[in-house]
């Protein structure tokens, strides 16, 4: 699942999308479905224009994905978390460029 966020930097707002951990049945795992499955929702956000996507994850699994830890690329995340587990990748070409700032989610994530 994706939810529409925001990344908020001095020059604007640009909107992202943040992944919902992904879950796969113990008996489906190491089949590289989580993986299809991630693929598969940046391929379409890609379609719909959305040049990043955001998450807080495992360290180990998300960067063979195109994650990157956020703060190297200039962006924070509003909680206290791993600055290795805050991850953004890449969508489109260049969605990374020039952008930094802070993400802001909804308020339900907070509720």
């Amino acid at each position: 699942m994706l939810t529409e966020v925001e990344i908020v930097s001095e020059g604007g707002v640009v909107p992202s999308l943040a992944v919902a951990p992904l879950a796969v049945s113990p008996g489906f795992q190491n089949r590289g479905i989580g993986g299809k499955l991630l693929m598969e929702a940046h391929g379409r956000a890609a379609s719909l224009g959305y040049g990043t996507a955001v998450l807080l994850g495992h360290a180990d699994y998300y960067p063979r994905f195109g994650y990157r830890t956020a703060v190297d690329c200039g962006i924070t995340f509003p909680f206290d978390a791993p600055h290795e587990c805050c991850m953004i990748a890449e969508l489109l070409p260049g969605a990374l460029d020039g952008l930094a700032g802070t993400v802001r989610y909804p308020g339900a994530f907070f509720e």
